[in-house]
């Protein structure tokens, strides 16, 4: 196992009902940035959930978060953070919601209006402002991690930010609140959580079995109960139980936890961000379009970890590791059909420029991808042209 450190955990409330702890986590004399995306927690009762627990506290709202959040936009939330002296940013919405909120608190805290630059260096403010989320998709687990992916309209690009001071302070998670999603938000979220989990184990084998034991459990939950959160005809107990642990294993999946002390790839995220910022599809969609053609392209040298996938997690019997490890890539592609998203780049939809996708990871300083910093260009070229 490689060394590690972990940070200071996320208080998270979990459960239904927990809006209302939000009265004992944020400071009575507390001046909260509520930020949201396109609105539907204005129509589905949330944000009056949210106000409701707040009482007492001055609120300054700000809308309009996209589901791939835009530096311009949280530029312009930034201005009002200031002008109205905000000390926490609350974001209230999904991964994306939540992304933006842990950035604006950075943003809000400099002295500077364009600090993309700064950021992008890694360079964030010490006096971050405290940042909280109350989750209304599963999908991210950017409640408890210190990650934030943005893009930037004006110089076109999608990129991740880690400002460990931003990871949030409490998260609340009351799987109810997925009640309102579409079918296609919710295949989105358990796509999302199953590649985080992959990201972080299929690479090669080290001393971890903490660590890929927990992974391959969390897989199992999602491929156990992905398709029932989506399916017509459960009943309401299987239903409550399907967004209870759909939102605890997409929590847990990007939380700190599996990647410590691990080697992590991220190419298939990587690549993904490039997609989305090109095309603007789903960053679900993005990921289960290329990540089997990826792993087939990696075959060779994630052959170990993509057999003891198809054994611990598909169930897949066989002495040929080689075999094993080609089945389980099926398994994982059989999956990702089932839950409604794409398999393939040309599955996308689109009439689709690998080189487009190439010069956003060039220009993002994307060129040497993978836990290995061998997928190259070249490599992407290849993964993309899959048909």
């Amino acid at each position: 196992m490689i060394s590690f450190a972990l940070c200071n955990p996320t208080d998270i409330r979990f459960g239904k009902g927990q809006i209302a702890a939000l009265n004992g986590l944020v400071a009575p004399d507390a001046v909260v940035l509520l930020l949201y995306g396109g609105g539907s927690i204005l129509r589905n009762g949330i944000e009056q959930q949210v106000r409701a627990a707040l009482a007492g506290r001055h609120i300054v709202a700000f809308g309009g978060v996209e589901a791939n959040p835009t530096y311009e936009t949280l530029q312009r939330a930034t201005a009002e953070g200031r002008a109205r002296g905000v000390d926490l940013v609350l974001g209230v919405g999904g991964g994306s919601v939540v992304d933006a909120a842990k950035f604006l608190a950075a943003m809000i805290a400099v002295d500077e209006n364009d600090p993309w630059d700064r950021f992008v260096s890694g360079d964030f403010p010490t006096n971050t402002l405290p940042v909280g989320a109350v989750l209304t998709l599963a999908a991210t687990g950017s409640e408890s991690n210190a990650v934030s992916v943005i893009s930037s309209v004006k110089r076109d690009l999608k990129l991740p930010f880690c400002n460990e001071r931003a990871r949030p302070r409490f998260a609340i998670l009351d799987p109810s609140t997925l009640v309102s999603l579409s079918r296609r938000q919710l295949e989105n979220g358990v796509v999302d959580a199953f590649t985080h989990v992959l990201e972080q184990y299929m690479t090669w084998p080290v001393n971890a079995p903490v660590q890929y034991g927990y992974g391959e459990t969390l897989m199992r939950v999602l491929v156990q109960w992905g398709p029932r959160l989506v399916v017509e005809g459960s009943s309401e107990s299987e239903e409550d139980e399907a967004r209870e642990n759909i939102m605890w294993a997409a929590n847990q999946a990007l939380n700190g936890l599996l990647g410590a002390g691990v080697p992590q790839d991220w190419s298939t995220h990587m690549i993904g961000h490039a997609i989305t910022a090109v095309y603007g599809i789903d960053h679900a969609r993005t990921l289960s379009a290329v990540m089997p053609s990826l792993m087939r392209h990696e075959l060779h040298r994630k052959k170990a970890m993509l057999a003891r996938l198809g054994r611990t997690v598909w169930g897949i019997e066989g002495q040929d590791e080689e075999q094993v490890a080609a089945s389980a890539i099926d398994a994982t592609e059989d999956f990702f059909r089932r839950m409604g998203c794409p398999v393939k780049p040309s599955e996308l939809g689109i009439a689709f420029d690998a080189e487009a996708i190439i010069d956003h990871l060039v220009r993002a300083e994307q060129v040497q991808l993978g836990e290995h910093g061998m997928i190259g260009p070249d490599d992407v070229r290849h993964i993309l042209r899959t048909r």
